[in-house]
């Protein structure tokens, strides 16, 4: 069972982005302004290694670097989850879950899809899950992360129940994108140890309202302070609170505008690191998406104008 000193990882957790240099390798003092960017942002705690972070083109060895640096430059502030296992193949999990288990991290992620990935069902998502829970740590914290690619592999409510009453679990990335499901995923796990954390911008406000205890969406990596009010504070300006959720809905439309390199142009112009360098993605976004830049523009100008209207309060 999992030890009572397992920290709560709730409130607004960004999906870490990785910084890479023109060359191609990680641009770590880049990455080490990123996370003084979350921190002073308002995060909650920062999800490191996981699809944002373009786990799947990283090596396990650059994936373990990138955990470490992430939890040393962290150094206690806010708690640090990691991922990390890309692979299919339940030897090649228990490598890079060991691996990732090592990194310092205040809980390893287990990717759903992975647990099944040929989508046989509950029985193959148990007899994976019960192999890898057997071989980690036992007072090693968990989470879940219904992670879209290669295919995004919902838990049914069996399967959430049965991680939800191991006791190991602390947090699930809830990425149903139903309002109606997260509210059935909070009643299943109340009295648990585990955490349902929406990633989805259009249902954001409405599951915060629901009682989901936190946001681990994408645009944290453009205005995670906004979320964070709005979690923490929108209750107490309904009218502020809906206004700004409208906002924080459109603006995450645009993730489909070339994410995560449109979050690296917005982190190159204000200055956090200098390439928007992506391995996971090979095209030029601004020749594809056109106006992109403009786009850009928009959602700075709205971030700053709810920024100044909330400091105003």
């Amino acid at each position: 069972m999992m030890t009572s000193q397992a920290p709560a990882i709730q409130g607004v957790i960004p999906v870490m982005l990785t910084p890479f240099l023109d060359n191609g390798q990680i641009d770590y003092p880049g990455l080490e302004r990123l996370i003084e960017w979350y921190i002073a942002h308002g995060s909650s705690a920062l999800f490191a290694v996981c699809q944002s972070s373009e786990m799947m083109f990283l090596s396990l060895e650059e994936r373990v670097q990138l955990g470490r640096f992430v939890v040393e430059k962290t150094a206690g502030r806010i708690p640090v989850v990691v991922s990390g296992h890309i692979s299919d193949d339940l030897d090649a999990q228990l490598e890079e879950l060991h691996a990732m288990s090592r990194v310092g991290a205040d809980a390893l992620i287990l990717v759903t899809n992975h647990l099944d990935p040929k989508n046989q069902g509950t029985g193959a998502f148990k007899a994976t899950l019960d192999a890898i829970l057997a071989a980690l740590p036992q007072d090693l914290p968990l989470g879940l992360y219904e992670c879209p690619a290669p295919y995004r592999r919902l838990l049914s409510d069996e399967e959430l129940s049965y991680c939800a009453n191991s006791g190991r679990f602390i947090m699930l990335k809830d990425v149903s994108c139903d309002l109606d499901t997260v509210k059935r995923r909070l009643k299943l796990t109340e009295g648990t140890p585990l955490k349902i954390l929406n990633a989805n911008a259009a249902i954001a406000w409405n599951a915060m309202q629901a009682g989901v205890p936190g946001f681990n969406g994408v645009f944290t990596n453009f205005h995670p302070d906004l979320y964070n009010w709005l979690w923490r504070e929108g209750k107490n300006h309904p009218q502020l609170a809906e206004e700004l959720a409208t906002f924080l809905v459109l603006s995450a439309v645009s993730e489909s505008l070339g994410y995560p390199a449109l979050a690296k142009l917005y982190h190159q112009r204000i200055g956090t690191f200098g390439s928007i360098r992506c391995r996971v993605i090979d095209y030029d976004i601004r020749e594809r998406f056109w106006a992109l830049d403009a786009v850009l523009d928009k959602i700075v100008a709205g971030t700053e104008h709810f920024r100044q209207r909330i400091a105003s309060l």
